[in-house]
């Protein structure tokens, strides 16, 4: 999601978590994979609320959850237009589309929220399935993660073409039998992904 349907803007989202008081945001979080409470939260060992609570005990005050919901959402940078237009066109050509996020509550509050992209319509409206870490208690690059997925939807590894902006990530996918595509973070990735789909 992060990096290829939507741009991320890291940088934001340090600059969010620190003005709410958390002086080492910038160590505590990172663009790919977080650690931490923030790696707990994605992962599904703690709750939204509990990140709540301890972010609140981290900072010396009382944080509410639309505080952190706004902090969380510093990530979401733009949400380009050609990309989910091309979603929607690669659907329409027969492929199947899914979702494998390291993503947590709060982000998600919002992408599978009316809001998302603008017209009325959350990222399932995109999508034929979503896989999010906080759900299946795994995060990328952890192979368990996209082994969960292939077993969900009853496919090979040399099937699927795996595109995400996260090299970590890639490599992983690749070491498993999955086609690859890394785009950079933001970049138009909207024709060449059809160089690897031939």
């Amino acid at each position: 999601m992060g990096g290829v349907i939507i741009t991320i803007d890291h940088d934001e989202a340090v600059r969010r978590f620190q003005a709410l008081g958390l002086a080492d945001a910038a160590q505590r979080l990172d663009p790919y994979t977080q650690g931490g409470i923030f790696g707990q939260l994605e992962e599904g060992q703690i709750t939204a609320e509990e990140f709540r609570t301890e972010i609140s005990r981290l900072v010396g005050r009382e944080v509410s959850y639309d505080e952190c919901r706004h902090a969380w959402l510093g990530y979401c940078g733009d949400i380009p237009r050609r990309n989910l237009q091309v979603l929607k066109q690669l659907r329409s050509e027969g492929y199947r589309l899914v979702l494998l996020s390291n993503t947590n509550p709060y982000m998600m509050s919002f992408i599978l929220s009316d809001e998302f992209d603008g017209e009325g319509h959350s990222l399932e409206h995109y999508l034929d399935a979503l896989y999010m870490s906080y759900r299946l208690k795994v995060m990328k690059p952890n192979d368990l993660f996209f082994r969960q997925v292939l077993m969900a939807e009853k496919t090979f590894p040399h099937e699927c073409l795996f595109v995400d902006d996260g090299p970590r990530n890639v490599a992983v996918a690749s070491q498993i039998g999955m086609r690859t595509f890394c785009p950079k973070n933001g970049e138009d990735w909207t024709k060449e992904i059809y160089d690897y789909l031939k």
